[in-house]
């Protein structure tokens, strides 16, 4: 389970942009059907796929590197095995351009190692929880 307080989960929802590394466009597959939900809901979500062109109506960046809108939140759906060069993405990210508040790591993915990185970077770190199921608890 997440080791996340209830104080960093409500931060991490009020947020505008979420880059989603992972963004499917498979509708059935979480990979799309939370994003498609946070978008419903008013969020701007940025997809990361680099097999995609376009994603939920946006063209999908190759990598949270290639992103070049500001971002608050990075959303992964990736493998725990995966977490670590995308946490250290969102590190450089908020340490040159001071964007990124967070990372949010889908139920069933964590990297402890990876999260206290961010969290000693300055970042909130979520893991092993469903943005959606949060947002509909607490939103």
């Amino acid at each position: 389970m997440s080791d996340a307080t209830e104080e960093t989960v409500r931060e991490l929802l009020d947020v505008e942009t979420i880059a989603v590394v992972g963004c499917s466009d498979t509708p059935g597959k979480a990979a799309h059907d939370v994003p498609a939900y946070l978008q419903d809901q008013g969020y701007d979500i940025v997809p990361v796929n680099p097999n995609r062109e376009e994603v939920l109506g946006r063209p999908a960046a190759d990598s949270l590197a290639d992103v070049g809108e500001r971002v608050d939140l990075v959303d992964v759906f990736r493998p725990s095995e995966e977490v670590s060069p995308i946490i250290d993405t969102a590190i450089k990210r908020r340490q040159r351009r001071d964007d990124v508040r967070g990372v949010w790591l889908q139920r069933g993915i964590r990297d402890d190692a990876a999260a206290a990185r961010a969290r000693d970077a300055g970042l909130l770190v979520v893991q092993d929880r469903c943005l959606e199921v949060e947002h509909r608890r607490l939103g």
